[in-house]
């Protein structure tokens, strides 16, 4: 009988409903509503929170109220990979619906300190993104409400003269509809809440990310995907003052607002942001003490990171406010504080959509003159900086310094090209393929978080990576200018309309004794698969060489000729043309084969195979490290690659590739049979790329000769306060950092590289020790490894003169080993090569320079 009662306290006070919920279970007291505007259940056959919604469903809601209602506009703002649209509705006042173009004029005033802003009289914007995460549901559902309550609410219509709300019912479109097919497919009609049901273990690779699986939430920032694009595109053409995001956490939690951990904020974020975002919690911490929901702030989250959705707002002006529900994981769940329905999660969230309403609205004055005080200290800031610009550039690759000023312009920053080639205290910058960005402008403060490093923090725990320096991510030269040297005579701002990136082309003409085509290009890979698939003859040049012209080519330059297809010399020439163009790179014919270095018919130059990738997917791989190679493969290089599930390798299927890529993960469940297989595999001549766990899989099964460092990072004494032991634990995590690395040139790891100096990225304490063979390190750390970012002492020793890539070999065969993620969420240009450079050229990588 007391466990009973207990139960139903915990039941009560955590708002869990067994039985099906109406409206009312949801909607604040005190309002009527419009009878003309659909409520969800009439619209989609069933009442909120008793199925997860779909996002085709979704959608047909938003047009059903934008419809039914003057206050609201629905348009599409783009499509996700897989087609689905982006959506967001605009509700305010009829007035102010007739007008949105002057207000988002006015707006953009507040970014100029010059103009004249009548902060009394303008609205308020307050942005609703929820459900980044598309299986943290109670987002996207409690969206439903949000659409229906401010479009139909009578009492509000007056107020809604003084707010312009803006709702983006699903961020993540893709990952959403995943979980939402895979809760539903399992739900019973008779819930019994079992955490151990198949509808809360979502298959591999789960509904949280994008279709690439992506974390979308870690994408503001480097823009790399069209949800991204297009939701960035919304916010800068709106400016909110309140940017809300709703996420879930563990199902044994409660609910999180904002502020978080003070210590944690990025120092480029005002003090006032703080102020305000604790003020706004009050409005959270009422409403929910009113409908008796468990919440803390100021605990586990935090505000460095610039690249997520409660953090990007807050270096423009704006209040971020991130959410955090805990999660039914699907319509009923057990949890520590008793049964967690999903009707209970999405009221928490829609009552704090409620309370953030209210806090906009009286408010208002106050958070437009924060952003309208934001900008005008931003002119004082940049006039105090020396650094009065930034210069970026790479002399061999215009791809790289045109994907870092794209992913800059998306962001409201204004970029500039060189209309001459420049030299800056002895560092050479081409014209073509370099670029300025003015400290003087708005975005002044988002522009240093691109490009500062930062060794020195106030808190040693990050939630997230703790640097992300463009530059250094796209392995590009660049450097504060601390003075204007140039003028507006030599530069031209760019246009966002019309940037791209010039099409390649054949240098010469049809008939070519040969042709040639360099590595330092970025998109050679694409050209260089294009060429092979075709059926050409490519082969690539391990030695440096010149032409009797003077045109000279180094290491890894691609060698073309039409090989057995039979095409005439003029068809041969036109198919070149054509990839040329789309791969973006030069092709350079050769007149002849005598040439100087080394000749044409050298053993110097290796005939290449076409790669033929499989990549290892589901059980225990990294997902997301997984998406980040699938799409490097299949977006930026338009290479075929088989997602190939762990359970299927066998000898028999695997044979029919030559290079199989293995992410971070654990791959226990390839049994004994599996690891003979890729042994067997590996020896006969064919190529495995792995990182992580899976290096730590190999050497377990002694498939490759990969050993490992450790560090002394143990607690030392008889005792300390047990109050600080998760912050002394965490502070030895790295969450992710940059490296200084030492590249082999000559290697054929490192060709299409021009410095020795290579930033790479990695967020383990996976320590790899270099091999005693010296030719099989082809990158290392350097002694000095931390370029920018958090890194314990402790864990310095694992890295010092460490190996980041190593090659060991297996029978006819090689594993290249990777200690760092060479692909990092989709933005680490610079390091892109050298996982490509595997795939191409491990099979020419030469048996005595391996272990």
């Amino acid at each position: 009988m007391k466990r009973s009662l207990i139960l139903l306290c915990l039941v009560l006070l955590y708002g869990a409903s067994f039985a099906q919920v109406d409206m009312s279970y949801y909607l604040p007291e005190g309002y009527t509503y419009n009878p003309d505007i659909p409520t969800p259940k009439e619209v989609l056959g069933y009442e909120v929170g008793e199925w997860h919604v779909t996002h085709d469903q979704l959608v047909m809601y938003m047009k059903a109220v934008a419809e039914a209602s003057d206050r609201v506009v629905f348009e599409e703002t783009g499509r996700s990979y897989e087609k689905r649209p982006q959506t967001l509705l605009t509700i305010t006042s009829p007035a102010n619906l007739s007008k949105l173009d002057q207000i988002k004029a006015d707006r953009k005033k507040l970014r100029d300190p010059n103009a004249a802003v009548d902060i009394e009289a303008m609205p308020v914007v307050m942005f609703m993104g929820y459900s980044v995460h598309g299986n943290e549901a109670s987002g996207a559902n409690a969206s439903l409400l949000a659409a229906y309550h401010f479009a139909a609410a009578n009492e509000i219509e007056s107020e809604l003269e003084n707010i312009v709300l803006l709702l983006d019912p699903a961020i993540n479109p893709d990952g959403l509809n995943r979980f939402a097919s895979w809760v539903n497919s399992h739900k019973a009609y008779h819930l019994n809440g079992d955490p151990n049901g198949r509808e809360y273990n979502e298959a591999w690779p789960r509904g949280r990310t994008n279709h690439y699986w992506f974390d979308l939430n870690r994408d503001w920032l480097p823009v790399q995907h069209p949800e991204s694009r297009n939701r960035v595109k919304v916010y800068q053409s709106w400016l909110p003052n309140i940017h809300l995001d709703f996420h879930e956490m563990g199902t044994n939690s409660t609910f999180f607002f904002q502020p978080g951990e003070p210590s944690r904020t990025h120092p480029l974020t005002p003090e006032r942001n703080f102020e305000l975002t604790e003020k706004i919690g009050r409005y959270h911490a009422k409403a929910l003490d009113k409908i008796g929901s468990l919440y803390y702030n100021q605990e586990n989250y935090d505000d460095f990171y610039y690249g997520k959705g409660s953090t990007y707002p807050d270096v423009q002006g704006s209040i971020g406010i991130l959410f955090e529900q805990a999660s039914s994981r699907g319509h009923l769940q057990e949890s520590a504080n008793g049964m967690l329905s999903f009707p209970f999660t999405i009221r928490n969230q829609f009552t704090a959509n409620l309370s953030s309403y209210q806090a906009a609205k009286e408010m208002r004055v106050e958070l437009n003159q924060f952003m309208k005080d934001f900008y005008t200290q931003i002119k004082a800031e940049t006039d105090a900086d020396v650094n009065k610009a930034y210069i970026f550039g790479s002399a061999q690759d215009d791809a790289r310094s045109f994907h870092l000023a794209d992913l800059i312009l998306q962001h409201d920053i204004k970029v500039f090209s060189l209309k001459e080639d420049i030299s800056v205290n002895g560092r050479e910058f081409k014209s073509e393929n370099s670029y300025i960005v003015p400290a003087d402008q708005p975005q002044y403060r988002l522009i240093k978080a691109m490009f500062e490093t930062r060794t020195e923090f106030q808190d040693s725990l990050f939630y997230d990576i703790s640097a992300w320096t463009y530059p250094m991510a796209f392995n590009l030269d660049y450097m504060a200018l601390n003075s204007r040297i140039l003028n507006l005579a030599s530069v031209e701002e760019i246009s966002t309309t019309d940037f791209s990136l010039a099409p390649g082309q054949v240098v010469g003409q049809a008939g070519a004794y040969q042709y040639a085509m360099e590595w330092t290009d970025y998109y050679a890979p694409k050209a260089t698969y294009k060429l092979l698939d075709e059926g050409f003859r490519v082969r690539v040049a391990n030695a440096p060489f010149s032409t009797p012209e003077g045109k000279e080519f180094s290491r890894g330059t691609i060698l073309i000729d039409k090989g057995e297809t039979g095409q005439s010399d003029q068809e041969f020439f036109q198919k070149l043309q054509e990839i040329a163009s789309q791969s973006t790179v030069d092709i350079h014919a050769i007149s002849t084969g005598y040439t100087a270095g080394i000749n044409m018919g050298s053993t110097f130059i290796s005939v290449l195979d076409k790669p033929e990738v499989a990549l290892l997917v589901d059980g225990g791989v990294d997902s997301y490290e997984a998406g980040e190679i699938w799409h490097l493969l299949d977006q930026r290089y338009e290479m075929p690659v088989t997602l190939l599930p762990m359970d299927r390798v066998s000898s028999s299927v695997i044979d029919r590739y030559n290079v199989i890529l293995m992410p971070d993960g654990r791959y226990n469940g390839l049994g004994k049979s599996g690891a003979e297989a890729i042994k067997n595999w590996v020896s006969n001549g064919n190529t495995l790329l792995a990182k992580g766990g899976a290096l730590r899989w190999l050497a377990q099964s002694e498939i490759a000769d990969i050993k490992f460092r450790s560090v002394d990072n143990e607690e030392k004494g008889l005792q300390k306060p047990y109050e600080i032991y998760r912050d002394a634990t965490g502070a030895k995590v790295t969450g992710g950092a940059i490296f200084n690395a030492r590249l082999d040139l000559t290697h054929p790891i490192g060709y299409g590289y021009t410095d020795s100096t290579v930033h790479t990225f990695r967020n383990d304490n996976l320590f790899v020790e270099p091999s005693t063979n010296p030719y099989a390190n082809p990158l290392v750390y350097t002694n000095e490894p931390l370029a920018s970012g958090y890194l314990h002492p402790s864990n310095l020793p694992g890295l010092q003169n460490g190996s980041v890539i190593q090659v060991a070999g297996v029978g006819r065969g090689r594993v290249v080993a990777f200690a760092d993620n060479m692909n990092f969420r989709a933005f680490w240009f610079g390091t892109n090569k050298l996982y490509m450079n595997a795939i191409f050229f491990g099979q020419v990588i030469n048996g005595g320079t391996t272990r």
